[in-house]
């Protein structure tokens, strides 16, 4: 119940940002689906850095990757869309994982890249800020 809570508020609090009538978000009285920009089979990558870490998930399974770790942890998750983006919750290590995606649109400080999701992780109680994208929606700037 609590993680369901953490991921909600997660995404409601990514949405706040962006909130307001016309664009699909917590505010638009005229919109009421689920988020769906983000398809069920599409691959989503996801990553942040300070520290680093990423990874990708497409319908159940999340790999999830660091440094210490580049070929990753296979993380079974549980996927929710609300109406500002989409979660994925799960357990790894015994620890609480939940990571929240928004349409709100992402910069790291490491590139020049603009990605088209923001990424919210919390991880045994620790949150991390970072990016997604996808093939479908990718990023602009350098490779």
């Amino acid at each position: 119940m609590m993680r369901s809570l953490f991921a909600i508020s997660g995404l409601l609090a990514l949405a706040a940002c962006h909130s307001g009538p016309g664009n699909g978000l917590p505010g638009n009285s005229e919109d009421h689906q689920p988020f769906h920009e983000i398809g069920e089979t599409e691959v989503l990558q996801f990553g942040g850095n300070e520290p680093f870490w990423g990874g990708q998930v497409q319908g159940s399974a999340l790999t999830y990757t660091t440094p210490e770790d580049p070929k990753g942890q296979a993380v079974e998750v549980k996927r929710f869309a609300g109406r500002g983006g989409i979660s994925f919750s799960g357990t790894l290590n015994g620890a609480p994982f939940d990571l929240s995606i928004s349409a709100t649109p992402c910069g790291d400080s490491m590139s020049d890249r603009v990605y088209p999701f923001s990424a919210l992780l919390s991880l045994g109680g620790e949150t991390r800020h970072g990016c997604a994208w996808s093939d479908a929606h990718p990023f602009t700037g350098s490779e």
